[in-house]
């Protein structure tokens, strides 16, 4: 259903290698690489993620309220990446945590443009 979500970033070399290195344990990496923007996924027929300096040139900033969840498969698969994520220099914007009783497990951070990202286990 989803093809890719795009996050607006100031360094497109520094942000491939944050969501390089914070995704390859889930098996992503960098699929195409091109001038100013970079497809990070398992595959080019999975959902992927992409970064980019803006077309626009304008300085890249996140929207309110946007979001990307990554599903590691598991509710210490969250707490790993959330932890990678803060090591990597992403800052806490929520620790992992039960949200809602046997439902939603989350973690939520923001990278160094402020971009929400969670990390999330339904079950």
């Amino acid at each position: 259903m989803i093809n890719y979500v795009t996050l607006g970033v100031s360094d497109l070399v520094k942000a491939k290698a944050f969501y390089g290195e914070l995704l390859a344990d889930v098996g992503a990496k960098v699929l195409v690489d091109m001038d100013r923007i970079s497809f990070i996924g398992k595959s080019m027929a999975a959902p992927m993620l992409a970064v980019c300096v803006p077309y626009n040139q304008a300085p890249a900033n996140p929207g309110n309220g946007n979001m990307v969840s990554f599903a590691p498969g598991s509710k210490a698969a969250v707490d790993t990446l959330y932890h990678k994520a803060i090591a990597l220099g992403a800052s806490c914007d929520g620790a992992p945590g039960q949200r809602i009783p046997d439902v939603f497990y989350g973690a939520y951070v923001k990278d160094a443009d402020g971009n929400k990202l969670c990390f999330s286990f339904f079950g």
